[in-house]
């Protein structure tokens, strides 16, 4: 399957902003300022809602990163096929 330049780039750039946006999650959540994710703000003890949303940033953070690559690997091959047809 060939991935013209145009879908390669978008892949690549929703993968950086996935990687952007959930590390910016996790880190929110770790600070906790609503007191939702660790009873009494202890972090030795962690809530369901801390762990469902740590579940959900993990699977949408390597999911951003797999897209990325996706997206990088279409841009190095339209570049090393565009390296063959020049030669």
């Amino acid at each position: 399957m060939t991935l013209s330049r145009r879908t390669s780039w978008f892949l690549a750039a929703f993968g950086v902003w996935s990687v952007i946006i959930w590390s910016t999650f996790v880190k929110n959540l770790w600070q906790d300022s609503a007191h939702q994710a660790f009873t009494d703000g202890d972090h030795a003890h962690p809530t369901a809602f801390f762990w469902i949303h740590l579940a959900l940033a993990v699977t949408s953070f390597g999911l951003g990163v797999l897209v990325g690559l996706v997206g990088v690997r279409g841009l190095r091959g339209k570049r090393e096929g565009n390296a063959l047809t020049q030669s």
